[in-house]
């Protein structure tokens, strides 16, 4: 089926349909902290205990930025004039590279990161938030109608479950971790999973743990509208060591001579509380794209959901137009009803509808 001008909508906007929160992030102690939250998730048992006997548990607490004052050194490269004159040189180095900083830290009696977030898994993905073009509608919702209705979302479920159970929201957190636990709680049931998440690859998506799989059916029960919405609460642990750095999400600094007094880098934290970007979670949840081409030569392993399969860090595009592997081209052939060449396209398009974003095709040439 060729595709002619105007068989896409030009306003097309789809909702994201995984929508986590903020993350908080407060030091603890690994023992005591995580059996006294355990605690006061039991209301049961909760309710049966004495003042006295709260007083005594050791609940996390919020983790505070604090700012540092550091003298560096030169390090950058060096005009050639510069670096072959050692008079030069010597009066480089001798300039000094003062810089303010915020930093995050453990207490000294605290050696656990804790990082609290909830994510609310919604439906109706066939149905798109704004579209000026109803024939194009009726079509797209007939070809979503028919992959919710054969696939119910178990591979993407899958996948984002196990992204949950391998703690890979945490990012540079997550890098030299003795011992890492993620507790994954239903809001409106109380259903509870505990996962050990040294056990799961961030590397790999493939899983057959059945704990893993169970929380996957309940997403994929959200996202193909069997139940109107899921809630879950996540609240993960990480072994760091006593005192040692943890790292919130940094704001972005466009202007540094203007930013809130001239600080190089600018911590994210929320009521004094540092915190990491919902944006920054969604992303580590989304990364699922093990069907771009080359995956098997690339060690990078899955990558987030984008339209052109962007990894910014790498300045690479993954799906670049040129292979027909990137979002619109599949997308195009999708929603107007041309079968895919294979299920993982299908797969593909599907999770870059769940996150969202605006897809029309402009009527200009």
């Amino acid at each position: 089926m060729a595709k002619g001008k105007g068989d896409i909508a030009e306003v097309l906007a789809f909702e994201k349909k995984l929508v986590p929160s903020d993350g908080f992030m407060y030091g603890t102690e690994w023992k005591a902290g995580r059996a006294a939250d355990a605690l006061r998730r039991d209301k049961e048992k909760w309710q049966n205990l004495k003042p006295e006997e709260r007083e005594k548990l050791v609940f996390p607490k919020p983790l505070k930025l604090q700012e540092k004052s550091v003298r560096g050194t030169i390090s950058n490269r060096l005009k050639a004039a510069t670096k072959n004159d050692p008079l030069k040189l010597n009066a480089e180095v001798e300039k000094p590279n003062l810089q303010r900083v915020d930093s995050c830290a453990l207490g000294m009696e605290q050696d656990t990161l804790k990082l609290s977030f909830t994510l609310k898994v919604l439906s109706g993905v066939q149905q798109p938030s704004a579209c000026n073009n109803n024939t194009f509608q009726e079509k797209y919702k007939t070809a979503a109608e028919t992959y919710i209705s054969e696939k119910g979302f178990s591979e993407l479920a899958k996948r984002y479950a196990l992204n949950l159970a391998n703690a890979r929201f945490l990012w540079r957190n997550r890098v030299g971790v003795e011992k890492l636990e993620v507790v994954v709680r239903v809001s409106n049931s109380g259903e509870c999973w505990t996962f050990d998440a040294t056990q799961f690859s961030t590397k790999a998506m493939a899983t057959e743990d059945t704990e893993v799989l169970a929380l996957a059916e309940k997403i994929a029960s959200a996202l193909s509208g069997k139940t109107d919405f899921l809630l879950l609460e996540i609240d993960t642990y990480a072994l760091v060591g006593k005192a040692q750095d943890v790292y919130p999400s940094e704001e972005l600094v466009l202007d540094k001579s203007n930013s809130k007094g001239g600080k190089s880098k600018i911590l994210y934290a929320v009521k004094e509380a540092a915190a990491m970007h919902s944006q920054k979670i969604g992303n580590a949840l989304r990364t699922v794209d093990t069907w771009y081409p080359d995956y098997a030569e690339v060690p990078t392993g899955p990558i987030a959901v984008e339209p052109y399969g962007a990894v910014t860090n790498l300045g690479v595009a993954y799906r670049n137009p040129k292979n027909k592997k990137d979002f619109y081209t599949l997308f195009d052939k999708f929603a107007l009803g041309e079968k895919l060449d294979t299920i993982d396209d299908e797969h593909y398009v599907m999770a870059v509808l769940v996150r969202g974003g605006v897809f029309g095709e402009s009527g200009k040439e």
